[in-house]
């Protein structure tokens, strides 16, 4: 995260209010909530994880038991359980 100068962005009015609260401090203004993106879009690692989950809940569809699942994917027996359970109410 990179610093801006409230001054190069910001009325002189505004920077007065907020120097009534905080002066001199580094003050962080989160993104507005409808511009921010879902964990892991950005990096595409959410995509990944939704094609292994669809592949889990085929793979078990298709009569793989949950612990060869679990031994395929490096994952517990309970994420496993997890994935399936939530891919099933999608489907």
């Amino acid at each position: 995260m990179s610093y801006i100068s409230a001054e190069k962005v910001l009325p002189t009015e505004l920077i007065n209010q907020i120097h009534k609260y905080v002066s001199g401090e580094c003050l962080y203004i989160p993104v507005m909530h409808k511009k921010r993106k879902v964990w892991g879009m950005k990096s595409g690692y959410r995509q990944e994880l939704d094609i292994r989950d669809s592949n889990i809940f085929a793979l078990h569809q298709k009569g793989i038991s949950v612990s060869e699942l679990s031994e395929k994917y490096f994952l517990s027996e309970k994420s496993i359980y997890r994935i399936i359970s939530k891919m099933s109410s999608i489907m």
